[in-house]
């Protein structure tokens, strides 16, 4: 429920800023609680205490709550997965092994449809994937104010940001895509060799087979290659972050009628039921074409063909 005392702007603008951790420099005039203005005498690393203070700090900021979240549902992940395996028994399987094999099989069979090549890591990596990013868009069902709440109320901040959705925030989601991209160079290049992947970027789409029309070709095919290769991070990335993002922004707009009295409040817990019912689809389907487009980018790199 938006909290007493603050516009409705403000309240979204609280909602969607992380909890950013950066350096101010000296000399930074720093807005308080209480709207006093205070400089800093010398360069400190801090909480941003607005959004605008987060912009300040740069690039080398660091968001303290999608950092901190994904990196523990990732050791949820891990655990649950670890002691499921470690007490596995031929005999009747319980409940949460059955579901785990079941997740398991079914990335199994795909990635055995999708990539036809001999690589050990890649089915292990579209289990990870698949998991975690389903686990990290999970928390976007919790009601978008009581981790915040809870976390105000136990630091003694009433105005302290708290985003709960890691795959909320852009950095997260580009950082996951940026580390496909990487591996997916790396493999090119080990498949295919360092002058196989010069090739791939400098020789299609446009190819003659004549030396002096295909270095007229080069710079076209380089272009054209580079940008279709630098679309694929960009693109998986935002295209996660942007359907999570609008999820959020949604269960923000409903909190929001909660406190617009009691017949809007009846409707928006309709909406919000709805709305997480339907949400649920969204995560699931999100974490599964992140996983799917991983493997195929994998396909890519040891694709050696000619034809690409």
């Amino acid at each position: 429920m938006a909290s007493e005392g603050i516009t409705a702007t403000g309240y979204i603008q609280h909602h969607l800023q992380n909890m950013a951790y950066g350096k101010l420099p000296a000399g930074y005039e720093r807005i308080n609680a209480d709207g006093s203005v205070s400089v800093l005498e010398q360069d400190v690393w801090t909480l941003a205490h607005s959004s605008q203070e987060a912009v300040d700090m740069g690039f080398w900021a660091i968001h303290l709550d999608s950092m901190g979240w994904s990196i523990a549902l990732g050791l949820v992940f891990s655990l649950l997965f670890y002691r499921v395996a470690a007490k596995a028994s031929a005999g009747v399987p319980s409940g949460m092994q059955s579901l785990i094999e079941l997740i398991v099989e079914f990335i199994n069979k795909t990635v055995s449809d999708t990539f036809h090549y001999k690589n050990s890591m890649v089915a292990p990596m579209a289990l990870t994937i698949f998991v975690w990013v389903f686990f990290m868009n999970l928390m976007d069902l919790i009601p978008v104010d009581w981790l915040p709440v809870a976390a105000a109320s136990i630091s003694g901040n009433d105005h302290l940001f708290f985003k709960v959705v890691p795959t909320t925030d852009p950095n997260i989601t580009l950082g996951m895509a940026l580390a496909v991209f990487c591996l997916m160079i790396a493999l090119s290049i080990k498949e295919k060799g360092f002058l196989g992947f010069v090739k791939e970027l400098t020789l299609h789409p446009f190819h003659a087979g004549k030396w002096y029309i295909d270095i007229l070709l080069i710079p076209i095919n380089f272009l054209l290659e580079t940008i279709a290769l630098v679309s694929k991070p960009v693109s998986l990335g935002l295209r996660l972050f942007g359907n999570m993002y609008a999820g959020e922004m949604i269960f923000i707009l409903i909190a929001l009628m909660f406190g617009a009295g009691f017949v809007l409040g009846l409707f928006a817990g309709v909406l919000q039921w709805g709305w997480a019912v339907f949400h649920i689809l969204v995560i699931t389907i999100q974490a599964f074409v992140f996983m799917v487009l991983t493997v195929v980018y994998m396909a890519m790199a040891h694709n050696t063909g000619e034809d690409h």
